[in-house]
């Protein structure tokens, strides 16, 4: 749910980033591809050097989508784009293939057909033509989001079949908007009276003092390829880069040397640098060794972080790496940690203005949804779908769960027959994480309108992740909204924790405190807003 620039090893995101407080654009993209992208595709005579230099832009794009520079993905082998890997035919494809990324994504507002690509590429690669745009198309690459034509203007795409989507989340939404634009018949059913899932948007505050704060999911993480990124391009919604600037404050309130404070964050890296060089020569780690052992180990073999202030420091971002994964150090596995690395989101992380209820708004336009329905069965086999909700029965061609993990993991929908092994298995095996927040509204931006973000220190290891980083959403949410965030150990305690009791813990850590009974204001509006 939910940086510093990447060294020459990969590593988890810190939402601690260096870049400018200003609103983003994505239509920008940056100031090189948009430089290029003004005019690239309109009918001119080009130089060879123009067309080199649009190649490589239209390259650099496809990269910042994830796809490699002289290489083709997976998916387009197992998709057999090319007839033979390799060559002149395959270089020829990627160069297509980034020609119809970067032509979409200048953009995005409309349905970019086969058409159009052939009127700015040669007839003589037709055949990739229909390759590269064929494969982006169908898995979602291009020609996606919210501002298309329930009905696809390509009559190639027209199609009689039906499909129940079970889940009105970000997931079943988004299948659903890009299956009706295929020509499907569509129906979505959703168990609670709401869309979004894990996407909640809640109007906080007293009357005229509202505040829009995100309750659920609240950071796009990486704007780079996200396809949130364009959903809100789409809608015209402004995003705003998280600031870099995130002062830390120690227990007792007083702010944190930054001396110190690279010192640590240095030697945190080069802990998980050695995690990594550890588990190269070793040609992995047993399956029972945690990421958290081995950290606390290593630091006890260098003999890093051993004063109070230091040691504190490290909690801190090992709590920022926990958040990052969603779980305990002690649950993550030193071997498998940063699997998910190559598949992460570039670029910016920004807050979405008015909520991400926004999104989810408009996904919902055009899809017939019927809420308040808990699927108990899904039936499947070669004569079509029964799903069976309470004494209904919907039937379809197909159908797409789009459930979270933790409710497949409860059995809670029966399926007949049931799902194979290797599914079952899958479904065993895979964890999910724990995050949660207390989300607050002032009267008034105490803590400063220049800062996004601010962090904590915790006295206690073990409670290292109570409130160790806040989120200012005032920039955002119409208010002076603040979200405090919980991860690690301190998340899983927070599950059974009273309310009440959580409200005086985060207005305590926000007060500062010292020995005695007199407190340090960590900010000094604070009690003002209070």
């Amino acid at each position: 749910m939910d940086t510093p620039e990447r060294d020459s090893l990969p590593r988890k995101r810190s939402l601690r980033k260096k870049f400018g407080a200003r609103n983003y654009d994505e239509n920008l993209m940056d100031e090189l591809i948009e430089k290029h992208l003004g005019g690239a595709f309109k009918k001119k005579k080009q130089t060879k050097e123009d067309l080199e230099k649009e190649t490589e832009t239209e390259a650099m794009i496809a990269i910042s989508l994830g796809f490699p520079i002289d290489a083709l993905l997976e998916e387009e082998i197992r998709a057999g784009v090319v007839r033979q890997l390799g060559g002149k035919e395959q270089n020829d494809y990627i160069v297509v293939r980034n020609h119809i990324l970067a032509r979409w994504r200048s953009n995005v507002e409309v349905w970019l057909s086969k058409g159009q690509i052939k009127e700015t590429v040669s007839n003589e690669y037709e055949h990739l033509i229909s390759a590269a745009y064929d494969f982006l198309l169908y898995n979602g690459y291009i020609n996606f989001g919210v501002l298309l034509p329930l009905t696809s203007p390509m009559p190639e795409l027209t199609n009689e079949g039906s499909v129940i989507i079970v889940g009105a989340g970000l997931a079943g939404l988004s299948a659903a908007k890009q299956l009706m634009s295929f020509g499907f018949k569509v129906i979505v059913l959703e168990g609670r009276n709401r869309p979004g899932g894990r996407v909640y948007t809640q109007k906080m505050g007293k009357k005229g003092q509202f505040a829009a704060v995100d309750l659920g999911g609240s950071v796009i993480t990486g704007i780079h390829a996200n396809p949130l990124g364009v959903l809100a391009r789409q809608l015209s919604i402004p995003l705003h880069k998280v600031r870099d600037n995130c002062p830390l404050y120690k227990p007792d309130g007083a702010p944190v040397d930054k001396g110190i404070d690279s010192n640590i964050e240095l030697i945190h890296n080069k802990l998980l640098d050695k995690v990594m060089e550890l588990r190269k020569i070793m040609g992995g780690f047993a399956n029972d060794i945690s990421l958290g052992s081995v950290l606390e180990r290593l630091r006890q073999l260098y003999g890093v972080a051993r004063s109070t202030e230091e040691r504190q420091l490290l909690d801190w971002h090992l709590a920022n790496l926990e958040y990052a994964n969603a779980g305990c150090l002690s649950d993550l596995s030193a071997t498998f940690w940063d699997q998910d690395d190559p598949y992460e989101m570039g670029g910016d992380h920004c807050f979405l203005a008015g909520g991400n209820w926004r999104l989810i708004k408009a996904l919902c336009e055009g899809v017939p949804i019927f809420y308040g329905k808990t699927v108990n069965t899904i039936r499947y086999g070669q004569d079509g779908i029964a799903v069976i909700v309470g004494e209904q029965v919907f039937e379809a061609d197909m159908v797409l769960c789009t459930v979270p993990l933790g409710v497949l993991k409860k059995r809670t929908i029966r399926f007949e027959p049931e799902l194979p092994g290797r599914k079952l298995a899958a479904i065993e095996r895979m964890g999910f994480g724990l995050l949660n927040k207390v989300a607050m509204v002032f009267p008034h931006v105490f803590w400063g309108e220049d800062l996004d973000t601010f962090g904590c220190l915790s006295e206690h290891s073990n409670k290292r992740g109570e409130f160790f980083l806040f989120y200012g959403n005032h920039t955002v949410s119409g208010g002076a909204a603040l979200i405090a965030l919980v991860a690690g150990e301190a998340a899983q305690m927070f599950e059974n924790s009273d309310p009440s009791m959580l409200l005086h813990r985060v207005l305590s850590v926000l007060r500062g405190r010292t020995c005695d009974d007199f407190p340090f204001i960590l900010f000094p509006n604070l009690l003002k807003a209070l």
